[in-house]
């Protein structure tokens, strides 16, 4: 049972090896605020879905049908409360383990009014295999993943030939896979995997303008101070 005033634990298993398989996060420590423990006793009943190893129906989930975006680690939440407020007519399934990303995400969606957010507290890697059929997503976003500076670390880099053939398979004809990165090797490795998934097609000759629903975020905003630039990736799962 949850402590009083303690958000639940996420429904990602701890102490549990996966030597091999890709996952979309690290475990990391953090502390919630009251405001965010109050979000996830209040508000977490109707926004948070249980992860279930089985295909999740998303109409009911969201209570209608409409197109569904998928986003991988949202950090506090603040682009994905922003790009939800933009486009109301859309579903946004939304994937993170930190307690405290996910209790800031609850907390705008209770001070922006928002009905069109679903979180799923668990592995993004683990919901796209079980949870999520086939040309179910008319979109995805991974915004300013864990670049693995090291080079002995790349392997843990999310963006993988792998992964991605999993999100292209889950895109209807038409959807979308956004990736967005401050660090340049790894927008190259992004740019290059998405370009040899035969399902994609890039939208652009190389690196995509920033589209206009994303707004910058703090990490960005480090990036831009350190003399980083920012590269943006945007494919489309082809027709045929």
């Amino acid at each position: 049972m949850t402590e009083p005033g303690k958000p639940p634990a996420s429904g990602a298993p701890e102490g549990v090896p996966h030597p091999r398989a890709i996952r979309s996060f690290v475990r990391r420590t953090g502390r919630t605020t009251t405001g965010q423990a109050r979000a996830f006793e209040q508000l977490g009943p109707r926004y948070l879905l249980p992860y279930q190893p089985e295909p999740l129906d998303l109409a009911a989930a969201f209570g209608r049908e409409a197109p569904t975006i998928l986003e991988i680690g949202f950090g506090m939440g603040e682009a994905t409360a922003h790009i939800a407020g933009l486009m109301p007519e859309k579903n946004f399934l939304c994937c993170e383990v930190h307690d405290p990303g996910v209790g800031a995400l609850l907390k705008r969606i209770g001070e922006q009014g928002l009905s069109n957010i679903r979180i799923v507290q668990h592995d993004a890697v683990e919901v796209l295999d079980r949870m999520l059929r086939p040309q179910s997503l008319d979109g995805v976003h991974v915004f300013f993943p864990d670049p693995w500076h090291k080079l002995r670390h790349h392997k843990r880099r999310l963006i993988q030939p792998p992964l991605v053939a999993k999100l292209a398979d889950r895109l209807r004809p038409g959807g979308y896979l956004h990736c967005a990165t401050d660090w340049e090797p790894y927008a190259q490795q992004m740019l290059e995997v998405l370009a040899a998934e035969p399902l994609l097609r890039n939208t652009a000759e190389g690196f995509a303008p920033k589209p206009a629903y994303r707004p910058p975020t703090k990490f960005e905003n480090r990036g831009l101070r350190l003399g980083h630039g920012v590269w943006d990736v945007v494919f489309v799962r082809r027709s045929a």
